[in-house]
């Protein structure tokens, strides 16, 4: 969009809406325009007689509103792994993988080897392949997959410098052809820092040019990630991430008390889809003072009593169970001395 760009954006999942999902340079489409658009999906259906999936049928409004809109770049995110996703109907001139973790290993695994060949498959012989994950035996996978050319973190590009600063990061990036220095991001984590590189990186190789630094730190500095270690206020210190598995959980963790280093009483509310044992292990539950447990509003969600149940195995000493987030957060409110 600082490019002057129009700019169509498909990620998942949504917060608070679905139409956060599918975005025109940063709007999201309106209820009329998805709801003509999933009416187009469904007349797909009543001629062809196949029945496409949620994500499916969401995927495919997506990809006919960015055409009846005439977006100049799509940037879409692929819904689990890569090579069998509907995302990846796409020829992408661009394919970007930021890092490889134990994920959806329902579909692929047991092994992060398993993971980078599944993610591997969105590289088309035309992409230029831009990878934020180091470790090589993984990158060669990546490699192998016969992308047009293929950029690595650490190699062709990287953060040199990755520095707490107040709301975020001061950065200084290297890509292929240029050093952006002082690049304020306003998001939280050291990681943050290293997908800015990736980030940056696939934006010069879609312009196959260097950028201009304003246009950089413009991009940077309005970027926003809902969900994501947001800060919801400072007075107590309120956070909200949607880490999904471990290495999500460890990552916020580790920005948590690292970065933050929070003092007074910490309150940990906290519902899961998977092994509870796992993500508070993870999430370092034992180092909170409370832990206010509940069942994640989702059918795969792990009852509260579990996940309460988990977190005394781990250590912690004070333990609630609530039925359902609203309950949780407001014993949590109440403990913070937000509420009567």
């Amino acid at each position: 969009v600082a490019q002057g760009l129009t700019v169509g954006t498909y990620t998942s999942p949504h917060l608070e809406r679905i139409n956060e999902r599918i975005k025109r340079n940063g709007e999201p489409i309106s209820d009329d325009d998805f709801a003509e658009q999933i009416a187009g999906v469904a007349d797909i259906e009543a001629i062809t007689g196949v029945r496409p999936t949620y994500f499916e049928a969401v995927t495919a409004a997506a990809f006919r509103w960015f055409a009846d809109v005439a977006v100049d770049v799509a940037v879409v995110e692929v819904g689990m792994l890569g090579r069998w996703d509907a995302t990846n109907i796409v020829d992408a001139q661009v394919a970007v993988v930021t890092n490889i973790a134990l994920d959806h290993t329902e579909f692929a695994g047991p092994t992060t080897t398993d993971i980078a060949k599944e993610k591997a498959g969105i590289i088309k012989p035309g992409s230029a392949a831009i990878i934020g994950e180091t470790e090589p035996a993984l990158v060669q996978i990546f490699r192998d997959e016969g992308g047009a050319t293929t950029m690595v973190r650490g190699d062709d590009f990287e953060t040199v410098d990755n520095s707490l600063a107040i709301g975020g990061r001061s950065l200084d990036l290297r890509t292929p052809t240029t050093i952006y220095s002082d690049v304020f991001l306003p998001l939280h984590g050291a990681h943050q820092g290293d997908n800015a590189a990736v980030a940056l990186t696939a934006v010069e190789t879609f312009f196959a040019a260097p950028l201009a630094e304003d246009v950089v730190h413009e991009g940077f500095a309005n970027v926003e990630m809902p969900g994501r270690f947001e800060v919801l206020g400072v007075q107590p210190l309120t956070i909200i991430d949607g880490a999904h598995n471990p290495p999500g959980a460890d990552v916020c963790a580790s920005v948590f008390f690292d970065d933050f280093q929070p003092e007074g009483r910490r309150i940990l509310v906290v519902g899961t889809l998977r092994d509870p044992g796992e993500m508070l292990a993870a999430l370092r539950a034992d180092e909170f003072d409370v832990v206010h447990a509940c069942t994640a509003p989702s059918p795969r969600g792990v009852p509260g009593a579990e996940v309460a149940k988990a977190a005394r195995e781990l250590g912690c000493d004070e333990v609630y169970v609530h039925d359902d987030v609203e309950s949780a957060c407001e014993a949590a409110m109440r403990h913070a001395g937000l509420l009567n």
